[in-house]
């Protein structure tokens, strides 16, 4: 299962397969992913705009205001 950050990324790229497309995955390595991978980050958040301190808070930090951080709860909740 993938977490909310991944998912999130996925519908604002449009849907699995897109994102696969765009950053040369198939979209059978998105759906076996639990998180974006730490080489595909910075692609995911280009095609995306879903920070990267949500997709990969462990590498990145957290997000903060300062960073433009929305939360992901409220993007999926069009807030």
């Amino acid at each position: 299962m993938i977490d909310d950050a991944l998912q999130l990324a996925c519908e604002k790229a449009g849907g699995r397969k897109a994102l696969a497309a765009a950053i040369g995955v198939t979209r059978q390595a998105i759906e076996q992913s639990r998180r974006v991978p730490a080489e595909r980050v910075l692609d995911v958040e280009r095609i995306s705009k879903v920070s990267r301190h949500d997709l990969r808070p462990d590498i990145y930090g957290a997000s903060s205001l300062v960073c433009g951080h929305v939360d992901v709860a409220s993007q999926r909740a069009g807030i």
